[in-house]
């Protein structure tokens, strides 16, 4: 399974901050939790290529 692959799961996603100063994505899906803490530094890099990924989506879009 890639980046393209469809699947039909429903999850839950979760960001905020913990309240060690960590950044948490939290995702459950069929009975699975997963915490996932990164450092400030890092969840911003993380948004950063989020970001990147919207305008390379949108650009295809178009």
């Amino acid at each position: 399974m890639g980046i393209n692959s469809e699947r039909d799961v429903e999850a839950n996603l979760q960001i905020g901050p913990t309240d060690r100063g960590m950044v948490r994505l939290f995702i459950e899906a069929q009975g699975v939790e997963i915490p996932m803490d990164f450092e400030p530094d890092e969840a911003r890099e993380i948004a950063e290529e989020i970001m990147a990924a919207v305008k390379a989506a949108e650009a295809r879009a178009s």
